[in-house]
């Protein structure tokens, strides 16, 4: 596994980023419009978490990841624009996501054993690193599809696995067969690849400012750490590696630090 730090992406600059949907809901992104663009771009928070702010048609727009686990109320986020700050509140609305149950043949990536357990603690400090990444660049949010298939298993889902409950689906499932291309929905660079207990082989890709997306049971990686890619690029090729019913891609996308719906970022139709 690999790991890269201090990653710069191409600004921005004014061009329209077609916007994710607004959905201030746990799991969802609250997209607050900021005012007018000016020189610089104002420094928002959420606590100590920074968070993106883009440009897009001559107005600063910032994107707020709220925690799956969020209760229906108020969230205050701090915006500081050269000398002035203030705050704007988020009224996050109730999402109830349904349940979906699943049989895995292989019972250790249910109960994993006591070295699955320390292998998987390994990897998730590693992860929570890459989560926590927050490069300066202002991150291209027109996303396309990572791979061609039906969207199957949806963000949110509160999942049982051989009766047992376990961590919702903190991402996208899309249905295509074995060794079909993985591509970039977007600019960005190869931040990680590794192979996981849980995600099996996985490609991470830091998009700025907090930006994140994942590729997860892939059958291989066609990139390494520090690669940049172009939208459109293949990343790999589907998989079932890792817990994995059969051959599917699990794209997850990561905004300050919390998983995100992927199909806010899909175009509308």
């Amino acid at each position: 596994m690999h790991r890269l730090g201090g990653l710069v992406l191409a600004l921005a600059g004014s061009a329209a980023l077609a916007l994710p949907i607004d959905a201030p809901v746990p799991g969802g992104i609250a997209v607050i419009n900021l005012g007018p663009a000016g020189q610089s771009a104002p420094t928002v928070r959420w606590d100590e978490q920074s968070i993106a702010v883009v440009r897009d048609k001559g107005r600063w727009f910032a994107l707020f990841g709220i925690p799956l686990d969020t209760l229906p109320g108020e969230l205050e986020i701090r915006v500081a624009n050269g000398s002035t700050f203030s705050t704007r509140s988020i009224s996050v609305r109730l999402k109830n996501y349904p349940e979906q149950r699943l049989t895995i043949r292989d019972q250790r990536k249910v109960e994993p054993n006591a070295d699955d357990l320390a292998r998987i603690e390994r990897e998730q400090a590693i992860t929570d690193g890459i989560k926590r990444h927050f490069s300066p660049s202002m991150p291209l949010t027109d996303f396309s599809q990572p791979a061609a298939g039906r969207l199957s298993s949806r963000f949110g889902l509160r999942r049982i696995f051989n009766g047992l409950p376990r961590n919702p689906h903190a991402g996208l499932d899309v249905a295509a067969g074995a060794g079909a291309p993985v591509t970039a929905p977007g600019d960005g660079v190869v931040v990680n690849t590794g192979n996981y207990f849980f995600n099996g082989n996985t490609v991470f890709i830091d998009h700025g400012q907090g930006l994140l997306t994942a590729y997860m049971h892939l059958a291989r990686c066609a990139v390494q750490a520090g690669q940049t890619v172009k939208k459109g690029e293949v990343l790999g090729t589907v998989g079932a590696t890792g817990r994995a019913t059969g051959p599917h891609l699990h794209w997850a996308v990561i905004l300050n630090n919390t998983p995100v719906d992927p199909e806010l970022f899909l175009p509308r139709h």
